[in-house]
């Protein structure tokens, strides 16, 4: 157990953050997936830029590497144009 006040507010903070970077990556999984399942080219460009903002916020803070954050984006902007 911790034994500073300081390393007892940081176990506090940590458990905080964890979940809260466990939502939003969570939130982020689940909109590209709805937007790999869209087959309307229209619902998909809009779908696009909402799920792409929420990967540069989650790259941004350092909850998923800006790289894989980029990938991502890549794959979905290819799967996007590739609908008719």
């Amino acid at each position: 157990m911790a034994n500073h006040q300081s390393a007892e507010k940081r176990i506090r903070q940590s458990e905080t953050n964890r979940l809260e970077n466990k939502y939003y990556a969570k939130t982020t999984r689940n909109a590209i997936k709805k937007l790999r399942h869209t087959t309307a080219k229209a619902e998909a460009a809009t779908l696009f830029p909402e799920v792409a903002s929420m990967l540069d916020k989650l790259a941004k803070k350092n909850v998923i590497h800006k790289n894989k954050a980029a990938n991502l984006k890549s794959s979905l902007a290819k799967h996007v144009s590739s609908l008719s």
